[in-house]
């Protein structure tokens, strides 16, 4: 029997967040496609191109397995085949969106810290095979995760849901995939994302204070001084970033962390109160939340970003008006 509490959490959890993701991301995706921002085509193209992962992964993780998993638990999806499908495509979605994300904020780094690389490195034509790379890589990493599923019920000879193999958890080789796998996603770009941000920073606050001292050398007062405004703008959304990534994701490597020190496995069982689960299900739930909050973070910071949104949102008392007169 499932835990009424914990079953009614997750049926009104998931189908929020898939209501708040789709839209948001498909608005994101939109209004960034028009150009309208102000923002340089390489910025355009790795944020709507994470935009377009995230809401990926909105839609396989979150619709296609949990919220078809709760309502729907004998569907089509729940056969193994399909599920073992999902699976793959739900980790490769979920690769490209974190490593899109360190891809733009190292294309950052050297906008802001790296100025003779500057003209070379960010531009259109690098964004575009660094999106086309991190999206390629993502999906051939995840291939072998389709060999690691076995039925979990056999009725009337149909195999039925996924079950992670015990030899996963035995063979040495699928023990240096699952750290490999655990290791390129999350870990490392926890690491990349920390000392992208830390080097930024440092070197947004060592040339604001030379700019101060000139200024005050110039000018003999201090004035307000334009570019550091924009540049302590900049510290605020690296920090928020970097912190919101590592929120959102610290419960997921806890999980592989705890499930590899203890030698348990994967928690796949229908006891809802079982600490294994509860554990497990915060990770995947956290995980899943950045998805919608990475582009907005990038994203809706931007003045003219906001505007657009604005007029997006205007847009049907508008045409309702119109249609009126």
């Amino acid at each position: 029997m499932h835990a009424p509490g914990k079953s009614l959490v997750l049926a009104i959890y998931y189908p929020f967040l898939a209501a708040v993701g789709v839209p948001a991301n498909l608005v994101t995706i939109v209004i960034l496609s028009r150009g309208n921002c102000g923002l340089s085509r390489c910025i355009t193209l790795y944020l709507v191109s994470m935009a377009v992962s995230d809401l990926l992964v909105i839609i396989t993780a979150v619709i296609l397995n949990r919220i078809n998993g709760i309502f729907f638990p004998l569907s089509l999806l729940s056969t193994t085949q399909a599920c073992t499908a999902t699976s793959v495509l739900i980790y490769a979605a979920r690769d490209s969106s974190v490593w899109l994300t360190v891809a733009f904020s190292f294309d950052r780094f050297v906008a802001i810290c790296c100025q003779k690389l500057k003209t070379k490195y960010c531009t259109e034509k690098t964004a575009a095979v660094v999106i086309g790379t991190v999206c390629t890589l993502s999906c051939f990493k995840n291939i072998p995760s389709y060999l690691t599923y076995e039925p979990l019920f056999i009725i009337n000879n149909a195999p039925w849901f996924c079950n992670i193999k015990v030899t996963f958890y035995i063979s040495v080789g699928w023990t240096v995939y699952d750290w490999f796998d655990r290791i390129s996603t999350p870990c490392l770009p926890f690491l990349l994302m920390l000392l992208l941000n830390l080097l930024t920073v440092r070197y947004i606050l060592l040339t604001s204070r030379s700019r101060r001292r000139l200024r005050a050398y110039c000018n003999g007062v201090n004035q307000v001084d334009l570019e550091m405004e924009s540049r302590r703008k900049s510290i605020v959304l690296l920090f928020t970033i970097s912190g919101s990534f590592i929120l959102l994701w610290t419960m997921y490597v806890v999980n592989f962390l705890f499930v590899r020190a203890t030698n348990n496995n994967y928690f796949s069982g229908s006891n809802f109160s079982d600490p294994m689960f509860v554990l497990q299900e915060t990770g995947n739930s956290l995980q899943l939340l950045s998805c919608c909050t990475n582009t907005c973070i990038y994203a809706v910071t931007q003045r003219k970003f906001r505007q657009e949104l604005r007029n997006v949102a205007k847009f049907p008392l508008s045409l309702t008006a119109q249609l009126n007169k």
